[in-house]
């Protein structure tokens, strides 16, 4: 309840807030309503959590940084389309919420045959949880792991890492165990990882907190996902 929020920070004379995880602190309508407030948000500016949140454009700035991408689509995809991009980057693919998280509009496409019942169900989960059907598309890469780089950056230009962690024990595409460090990886594909992050943080004027999400591959390579 964002008014309610902001009315318990002004009664208590709150100068900054912080939402918890997920749900407001994921939303940029809520930072506008705190700096109208006068209160300061900590997190991400409203700008950058919008770009973010579209893993269409997010993958678009990944590329501008120089990142290192699974082959996909470069915008969301219509059914009509839908076949021919498929094609171009080779099945198994997996169909993907361009507004989503959590896991949730996810789908490996095995086939052609199967890809426009997969991708009208996986349309309809994402406009039932996050009130949007675009979809895109990746090359699906199997026995993948799942690796995130934790980054932190201030308003004068300085950002870390937090070096890496293991999430690739999940339960329906949600994180069940993280294990840091990451066996998986040598220390030349961890700065590789972790300079990457960095650069995208630099790239994005990111401020706060935030996670590089990536897959990496059973030959040592690794693919921005999303942020």
């Amino acid at each position: 309840n964002t008014q309610r929020i902001l009315q318990i920070a002004r009664e208590t004379d709150a100068d900054a807030l912080h939402p918890g995880y997920g749900f407001l602190s994921e939303n940029a309508g809520f930072v506008n309503a705190c700096e109208e407030a006068g209160i300061r948000f900590i997190g991400p500016h409203p700008e950058t959590m919008i770009r973010m949140g579209d893993k269409v454009l997010a993958r678009r700035l990944a590329a501008e940084a120089g990142l290192p991408l699974i082959p996909g689509t470069e915008t969301d995809i219509q059914d009509d389309q839908a076949l021919d991009e498929a094609q171009r980057i080779g099945f198994p693919v997996m169909v993907k919420a361009a507004e989503g998280g959590g896991g949730i509009g996810i789908r490996i496409v095995p086939t052609a045959e199967e890809l426009q019942s997969i991708l009208q169900r996986s349309r309809f989960m994402a406009e039932s949880a996050f009130g949007s059907g675009r979809m895109y598309m990746e090359k699906y890469i199997d026995s993948a792991s799942h690796v995130e780089v934790q980054v932190l950056a201030d308003h004068h230009g300085n950002a870390v890492h937090l070096y890496e962690r293991d999430c690739s024990v999940q339960r329906r595409n949600q994180k069940v165990i993280e294990e840091t460090p990451c066996a998986k990886i040598d220390d030349d594909l961890r700065r590789q990882m972790t300079e990457a992050s960095i650069q995208f943080v630099r790239h994005l004027g990111y401020v706060n907190a935030g996670t590089m999400e990536f897959l990496v591959d059973g030959q040592g390579n690794f693919y921005f996902l999303e942020m």
